[in-house]
């Protein structure tokens, strides 16, 4: 395929096929995806994003945009099309006083984190280190600070933005008022958001936070005293519920490596004195294999899952936004954690509400208390079994239906059509943000993402 020349008025990088860096350019966090772009453009500004554009548009390819290409769908490459690149984007600008951050698409969450931290602050980002800022952003944004600061995108305070008709936009509640509401949320539908400015909050530099042990025998009983204990907690604890095989993390003596396991992470972010108060029946609770709560610095917080989902590892993914806990759901988590086919697979489950269930108004739309259930099956590049793996995901998926809200976090939902995108937003919502697609890319060019139809449909 014949691909015009941006030489000239592009400053970065330009790799196509045949091109010694071009397997290792083109390669994302999921392992299982392979695609071959045409070109891939590492840009280095926002002038080189909306070249990139132009050139694309002219020669008639799709664009795919990557920034930490952490996508499980793998929406940041594509086939025969141009990959704008915005990992050599890097750079980050913090003002401690004003307590704010600015950032660039390429950034990542461990290196925002670590220039923030080293000031005492920090805004609400993921839980992943070598995740992307931008891609998790712009779908909304959940992490360990959520329940205290609301949801990413809540910390938001403007971007900048290429649109698809090659032109440079910023936007804030000030300016393009309309499409900041649609890009808090809407994901990459609008344009390509080459900066980032986020609010920041004085967090630690130490928190108290880590996992809590226990075996999956025990997690139907652990699971009923978790629900109640979260009724009422103070928006500065977030808890995560992971249902696995145990990893072989550090902070895990080697005769627990691999056993079935729930465990329940923490992170209070407030006085060290006070979380332990507050985190004191849940480690009293039953027959704990490891306590690893203790405070820690928020970075090492921020990384401590890491080695459980590296880069190049196989990952499939199905996710429902699910209400406070019942009896139901709980069994089924159980049983489907107990029929894991991968050492390496695990349910994961965020606990929701909070300031995020007070946040403004977004095209984020998970205001409501509850939880959002990733269901993750994760195997080896030479594993055989990848359809048992898969089957593993869509079984559990459809087993909680019953129990969901019908809605979604767009950031977990893989390539899963345009009724299901309907949904994650609700109906309202999506009106409004087809009406901003019809405004800023009818003709849906930025449409490898939870894509919103320009059409309606």
């Amino acid at each position: 395929m014949a691909v015009p020349s941006v030489t000239g008025r592009f400053a970065g990088e330009l790799i196509a096929p045949g091109d010694e860096r071009y397997d290792e350019a083109r390669q994302v966090w999921n392992g299982a995806i392979d695609r071959r772009p045409a070109l891939i453009a590492r840009c280095t500004g926002a002038d080189d994003v909306a070249a990139a554009v132009r050139h694309a548009r002219e020669a008639g390819l799709p664009i795919a945009v990557r920034g930490g290409g952490h996508g499980v769908a793998g929406p940041a490459v594509c086939d025969e099309g141009v990959v704008i690149d915005l990992s050599p984007m890097r750079r980050i600008a913090v003002d401690p006083g004003a307590r704010t951050a600015r950032a660039e698409a390429g950034v990542l969450w461990g290196e925002l984190d670590g220039a923030t931290q080293a000031h005492g602050l920090a805004t609400v980002g993921g839980i992943v280190t070598h995740t992307g800022i931008a891609g998790l952003t712009l779908g909304g944004g959940i992490g360990w600070l959520m329940r205290r600061y609301g949801a990413t995108v809540d910390n938001l305070l403007s971007v900048d933005v290429v649109t698809a008709g090659g032109e440079l936009l910023h936007a804030s509640e000030r300016e393009l008022p309309e499409l900041f509401w649609g890009l808090r949320g809407g994901g990459g539908n609008f344009g390509v958001v080459t900066a980032f400015e986020y609010r920041l909050h004085r967090v630690g530099p130490t928190v108290l936070a880590g996992p809590i042990f226990h075996a999956l025998e025990d997690a139907p009983e652990l699971l009923r005293f978790y629900r109640d204990f979260i009724a009422d907690a103070p928006d500065g604890l977030t808890t995560i519920l992971n249902l696995r095989p145990a990893p072989p993390l550090a902070l895990l003596p080697e005769h627990v490596h691999g056993r079935p396991v729930v465990s329940v992470s923490a992170c209070f972010a407030g006085p060290v004195e006070q979380g332990e108060e507050l985190l004191r029946p849940l480690r009293r609770f039953g027959r704990p294999l490891v306590d690893a709560i203790a405070p820690r610095p928020y970075v090492e917080l921020q990384g401590l899952f890491d080695p459980a989902v590296p880069h190049g590892w196989h990952y499939y993914w199905k996710s429902w936004e699910v209400p406070p806990l019942d009896d139901r759901t709980i069994d089924v988590l159980v049983e489907h954690a107990a029929r894991i086919t991968s050492p390496r697979s695990y349910i994961i489950v965020f606990q929701l509400g909070g300031a995020v269930a007070r946040g403004p108004d977004t095209a984020f739309g998970q205001r409501q208390p509850g939880h959002d259930v990733n269901v993750n099956a994760v195997w080896l590049p030479d594993d055989p079994d990848r359809e048992r793996h898969v089957r593993w995901t869509r079984e559990c998926f459809a087993e909680l239906e019953p129990s969901a809200a019908g809605r979604a976090y767009v950031n977990f939902m893989a390539d899963e059509g345009r009724a299901r995108v309907r949904a994650a937003y609700g109906e309202e919502k999506y009106a409004r943000l087809v009406a901003l697609k019809r405004r800023y890319d009818p003709d849906n060019v930025f449409r490898l993402n939870a894509n919103i139809d320009p059409g309606g449909g």
